[in-house]
C-alpha cells in the first residue's frame, strides 16, 4: 500500500524532510506530490483539504490526514526509531495541532522559501506522482 505525502513545494523545510522521508523509507510506501502541482490541486479537491492547509497532509487508506496527525503517522510508517514518536498520538490532537501550527507558521522565516516548487533528480523520480 502506498501513502501520499502532499508538501509545500516552495518550503525548504518541507523539501528537507522530503529528502528525509525519502533517505529513511527504504520500502518506498511513501510518495510525494507538491501541493501547489495539478496533482496536489486535484487530491486537495478529491479530499476536500482546506484551503488553509499549506504544510504536510498524508493521504492514507483513502483519508486524508493533516498537521501533527500526518507527521506522526508518517514517522510510524517510517518504522524503526521513528516510528517511536507516534507515541504523541495520545497527546489531544488541538495541542499538537497547535505546536505544529505554530512552528509551520514559521517556516519560511526560519528556513527560507523557494521561488518555485522542487523538481525531483532522476533517482528519486519515480517516488513522485505525477
Amino acid at each position: 500500500m502506498t501513502s501520499i505525502v502532499l508538501f509545500d513545494g516552495v518550503c525548504n523545510f518541507c523539501n528537507d524532510s522530503v529528502n528525509f522521508i525519502i533517505s529513511q523509507d527504504t520500502e518506498g510506501k511513501f510518495k510525494f506530490a507538491p501541493l501547489q502541482s495539478e496533482i496536489g490541486r486535484e487530491m486537495r479537491s478529491r479530499y476536500e483539504i482546506d484551503q488553509n492547509v499549506d504544510s504536510i497532509v498524508l493521504i492514507e487508506h483513502d483519508v486524508a490526514y493533516t498537521y501533527s496527525t500526518a507527521a506522526l503517522r508518517i514517522a510510524r510508517g517510517l518504522g524503526g526509531i521513528w516510528s517511536l514518536a507516534y507515541a504523541f498520538i495520545i497527546i489531544p490532537p488541538f495541542i499538537r495541532d497547535a505546536i505544529y501550527e505554530a512552528f509551520a507558521k514559521n517556516r519560511y522565516r526560519l528556513f527560507g522559501k523557494r521561488e518555485v516548487c522542487m523538481v525531483p533528480t532522476p533517482a528519486v523520480k519515480e517516488r513522485f506522482v505525477t
